[in-house]
């Protein structure tokens, strides 16, 4: 029993400074692992810096020409969503700057707006909004949406100040209900913070899986089979070669994912409600899966390039899948249940609600036995494929022998 631990530990040991040489040896890999997992978020945190989007240009078709009108032209250039780059005289030259895209956006305030409101009559404006980009098209519409809103509770507060109501009184009555709104989890309402620490989590997935398939797509491409059982392997046992080469990925990604989830993540300040150490209980068994589940795929990958076209190709649809560009709740049925092969699928919702949401450990248990049991399967389904890969290593070996020994 002791002998067989102490080979196992042996094999583990060989198989662990193996994958390690082999990473460090590999400039590919090497780019994956380390450069790009902190290159990306860098480079997708310093896009989204802004957060918001701001001073959307639009422009403003004032038919009326009344101080009534140009009042609420500048009551819409006032807000932070838009600006009033253009006031054309008509629709006509309005369309023409559309279509050169040099506005997102039309606000027209039409013909007879201050007299109808002199009379009492309800006066209408029109908002025309790029809706092939909802971004524009939300600040576009919040910032026409808000002046209007202003503007009429301006002429409804000094129409009822004319029948003789104190300010207070007239106020209350045209605004019975005050609205405060709060943002929860996002204070600022931002889109960065939005998406950035979903990001990562699929950032860091991804790179791992190319990473590792590259180095699983080089051991075919360069025929070296021979090296692929390490000489204290004479076995040829799986499981210990496994958790070697598991555990050699699984200590570059820590120190990774320390720096992109704690350093990157406090430098552009995303909301923060339970701190890093906290997340380590979920980070460990997903970095685990995300390891298992890329050595099982690696051995498919007959050439290193193969691994980056296949990952990629399938970035869009795990990024769709996680629930980040569109509500998880809003996915068919069957599209869900699949993407459950994926760890992130898993990850991202409890890691949100723990990092943003501040929820206690028991709030994600349920993601975190998810991530377990994958764990435990991509752990079997890789020391599968490995055994099988170390039988076609070990056939290939045998034909190279006997045709060394024919020569």
């Amino acid at each position: 029993m002791i002998k067989r631990i102490n080979e196992w530990l042996s094999i583990t040991t060989s198989s662990f400074f193996n994958e390690l040489r082999n990473i460090f040896n590999d400039a590919g890999a090497l780019l994956i692992f380390c450069i790009a997992l902190l290159l990306y978020p860098v480079v997708y945190a310093l896009a989204y810096e802004k957060e918001l989007v701001r001073d959307v240009p639009i422009a403003v078709v004032d038919l009326d020409k009344t101080a009534s009108s140009r009042m609420l032209g500048r009551m819409t250039d006032a807000t932070q969503e838009v600006n009033v780059v253009y006031k054309p005289s008509s629709m006509e030259e309005a369309k023409q700057l559309f279509f050169d895209g040099k506005i997102n956006g039309v606000f027209l305030i039409p013909k007879d707006f201050e007299k109808n409101i002199y009379k009492g009559y309800q006066a209408s404006v029109s908002i025309y909004c790029d809706a092939s980009y909802f971004l524009f098209y939300k600040q576009v519409l919040s910032a026409c949406t808000t002046s209007t809103s202003y503007f009429s509770a301006g002429v409804g507060v000094k129409r009822l100040m004319s029948q003789g109501k104190s300010y207070d009184q007239a106020l209350s009555a045209v605004n019975p209900l005050q609205f405060q709104p709060k943002f929860l989890y996002n204070p600022s309402g931002a889109y960065g913070s939005f998406v950035m620490p979903g990001l990562l989590i699929v950032i860091i997935q991804q790179t791992l899986l190319i990473g590792i398939g590259m180095l699983g797509g080089t051991v075919k491409e360069r025929k070296r089979h021979k090296f692929m059982i390490p000489s204290t392997n004479k076995r040829q046992k799986a499981i210990p070669v496994v958790l070697g080469h598991g555990l050699a990925f699984l200590l570059i990604y820590l120190f990774n994912t320390v720096i992109a989830l704690l350093w990157i993540y406090n430098w552009f300040s995303y909301p923060d409600k339970s701190g890093f150490f906290k997340v380590f209980y979920l980070i460990i068994p997903f970095l685990t899966a995300v390891t298992f589940l890329g050595m099982t795929i690696s051995v498919l990958f007959k050439k290193r390039e193969h691994s980056f076209m296949f990952i990629v190709f399938l970035s869009p649809a795990i990024l769709f899948v996680s629930g980040l560009s569109w509500p998880a709740s809003a996915i068919p049925p069957i599209i869900s249940h699949i993407a459950y092969v994926l760890p992130t699928t898993s990850m991202i919702p409890a890691y949100l609600r723990l990092r943003t949401m501040g929820v206690g450990l028991q709030d994600v248990s349920h993601e975190f036995w998810i991530l377990i049991i994958q764990s435990c399967v991509y752990f079997v389904t890789a020391c599968i494929a490995y055994k099988f890969a170390f039988y076609q290593s070990a056939k290939k070996i045998r034909a190279e022998d006997e045709n060394e020994e024919e020569d």
